[in-house]
């Protein structure tokens, strides 16, 4: 009787999981697709006043951003490249107001630092 139980057992637990594999396919309608490229697009071209702390080798850049993230980690900082320096710029606020805030803020570590307004290209 333990035997025949003992069988059952492994059988349907052989069952059970062999009926695990299967493929899921998802259909997605192609506006998704065209609603996530028109946002991309809206927030790549969107207009931020960015604050830019020091510039030069990528070296020092690198040094500066890593400076800044422990300073300010609140704030997004990133490393760009307009030729021929690397530029650490740091935030992307909406509002002039509320850069202006921060600024004065940023400027009391770094002095060197500079309000730069919107431009399309910028992230």
């Amino acid at each position: 009787m333990k035997t025949l139980l003992t069988i059952t057992a492994f059988a349907a637990f052989t069952a059970f999981s062999q009926a695990q594999d299967g493929q899921v396919t998802i259909n997605q309608d192609n506006k998704i697709v065209e609603l996530l490229e028109i946002y991309k697009t809206a927030t790549n071209n969107a207009n931020y006043y960015r604050i830019q702390v020091g510039f030069g080798s990528y070296a020092k850049a690198q040094r500066i951003k890593s400076n800044v993230e422990i300073d300010f980690p609140d704030l997004v900082s990133k490393i760009d490249f307009d030729s021929p320096t690397y530029r650490v710029r740091l935030g992307r606020f909406k509002s002039k107001l509320v850069a202006e805030r921060k600024f004065k803020e940023v400027r009391k570590k770094y002095p060197e630092a500079i309000l730069l307004k919107p431009k399309k290209s910028t992230k």
